[in-house]
């Protein structure tokens, strides 16, 4: 199994555990150690780089958001 392909399937599991409400981070990865058989280190690299992702897509959908002003600006 190649990289990329491994990591893709690292993550549609960690994002199966999320849906399915697994709130505990070391629970996610124990289980998909436990499921997929691969090292504890290569699931938290993939977890680590899910985050970076999700972060900068919140990133670009925030951006787009009208800014409220403050009671400072309004004096």
């Amino acid at each position: 199994m190649n990289r990329t392909n491994q990591s893709t399937i690292i993550k549609e599991a960690i994002n199966s555990y999320l849906d399915r409400g697994v709130t505990d981070k070391q629970d996610i990865y124990t289980k998909v150690v436990n499921e997929l058989g691969v090292p504890r280190p290569t699931v938290r690299r993939v977890a680590r780089d899910l985050r970076t992702e999700l972060l900068q897509k919140i990133q670009i959908l925030q951006s787009d958001m009208p800014k409220t002003s403050t009671p400072e600006e309004d004096e």
